[in-house]
């Protein structure tokens, strides 16, 4: 069901490479496919939107307008859910937004020896773009994540794609919209969201940035559209590492591995522990517990394909381990999670302690679950304020300063063999800025 690894016997580097392989293998048909549908609508705009989503979604609109959900459809659905849901989406809301409050950058700027003011101001994006994954199931948790970041930074307009299929769409979603302080929502999918949200439409506004995670459709207009409107990033499958000592409950571990396995099949859960009989009792955790499992089918199929059981020397090599995979979450399920996080340089969320399940980071515990995946924790952080902000230079000389400065460029540039510059940066050394 679930392969075992040893981190320690020969040959454990390329088993280790071949496992995590999977997650960036690109299939060229996948991109030509996305392409003709980028390309179209690039052409057709509403009418191939419109078309698309009848085909993949099932349903038989006649106008790109039926797409939008507008605001009081989403407060009836917020009223309609049941008491508790609607309190705990709030209550995530309010941990969220507390979170993401710390992350704010304020602008600055100061003046140097010679008068000249040099800063940087932010600014938030005008409109951005949240896609929301509604296939396989709804994700209220993942409106709040993107959207809520978003808000905090000052976005003006907030834009939300979910796809529909067959024409239903889950209040909870809905409601978590409404939560959100999303501004606009229309039920598209898939590449074709992706490509009517860079491009714009008469129906869909253009963004400047799309954020948020989706099917491998979803990933590649991401990376065909890049530099015509921003991403977050690259999405891969979801996964979790557990490094484990041996003391917490084997059933516990096993549901955390289930949580990430249960995404789909190319999920990944992988569980490492110096504890050879600890590794045991998960495994037979894992074959008691997975038949009362609602996605029993998916979770096995994902631990068959790329799960695995890894026995390390000590926690010192599962450091080393886990660092090589840079995984999108980590559990520290160990005595002193935090002397072995200091070990740790590649994740996207580090969870502490036996008590601290990655669920609760899907859900409400404040940091946006929107993570690196596929080993880009090495380089990637988490969706976070600043995604939805910029910067921009200041610069501003002053008479003294220009003359300085000017030298100093008119110098650099004729090094450079960029004539123009050096003369624009020259043409201010004696003058006084006024007309003769």
């Amino acid at each position: 069901m679930i392969r075992r690894l040893d981190a320690t016997a020969p040959g454990f580097d390329a088993e280790l490479a071949g496992l995590l392989a999977v997650a960036t293998a690109r299939d060229p048909g996948l991109a030509a496919r996305v392409a003709a549908i980028v390309g179209d609508l690039r052409t057709r705009r509403d009418a191939a939107l419109l078309e698309y989503t009848n085909r993949f979604d099932a349903r038989a609109l006649t106008a790109a307008a039926e797409l939008e959900i507008d605001a009081a459809a989403r407060a009836a659905a917020l009223a309609r859910i049941a008491p508790a849901l609607r309190t705990a989406l709030e209550e995530a809301a309010a941990r969220i937004t507390d979170y993401h409050q710390r992350q704010r950058q304020d602008s600055w700027q100061y003046h140097d020896a010679d008068g000249n003011l040099l800063g940087q101001r932010i600014t938030p994006l005008a409109r951005v773009g949240i896609y929301v994954p509604g296939g396989k199931a709804s994700y209220p948790s993942t409106v709040l994540m993107n959207a809520i970041p978003a808000r905090v930074a000052g976005v003006d307009e907030i834009v939300m794609a979910v796809p529909a299929p067959g024409g239903e769409l889950n209040d909870a979603v809905l409601a978590a919209a409404a939560v959100a302080g999303v501004d606009r929502v229309f039920t598209v999918g898939g590449a074709q969201a992706v490509a009517a949200l860079a491009l714009g439409t008469a129906t869909v506004p253009r963004v400047d940035k799309i954020v948020g995670p989706g099917n491998v459709y979803v990933a590649e207009a991401k990376r065909q559209l890049f530099g015509e409107v921003g991403i977050d990033m690259i999405a891969g499958p979801s996964e979790i590492v557990v490094i484990c000592d041996g003391g917490t409950d084997p059933d516990w571990v096993a549901l955390d591995l289930f949580s990430q396995a249960e995404h789909d099949e190319d999920a990944q859960s992988i569980l490492i522990s110096p504890d050879e009989g600890f590794l045991d009792r998960v495994e037979a955790a894992i074959a008691r517990l997975l038949p009362s499992m609602e996605r029993s089918a998916i979770i096995a199929a994902s631990l068959a394909r790329r799960g695995a059981l890894v026995r390390v020397r000590d926690l010192a090599q599962a450091a080393e381990v886990a660092d090589r995979i840079a995984p999108e979450h980590l559990e520290l399920s160990v005595a002193e999670p935090q002397a072995l996080a200091g070990a740790i340089r590649h994740a996207g969320a580090i969870f502490l302690g036996r008590f601290t399940s990655e669920a609760i980071g899907d859900y409400c515990a404040g940091p946006s679950h929107v993570l690196p995946t596929s080993g880009s924790a090495r380089f990637a952080s988490p969706l976070g304020v600043p995604d939805f902000q910029k910067r921009s230079s200041l610069i501003g000389c002053s008479p003294a300063g220009a003359r300085r400065l000017g030298e100093l460029a008119r110098v650099l540039a004729c090094a450079e063999s960029l004539h123009a510059h050096a003369l624009s940066a020259a043409a201010r050394l004696d003058g006084d800025g006024e007309d003769a």
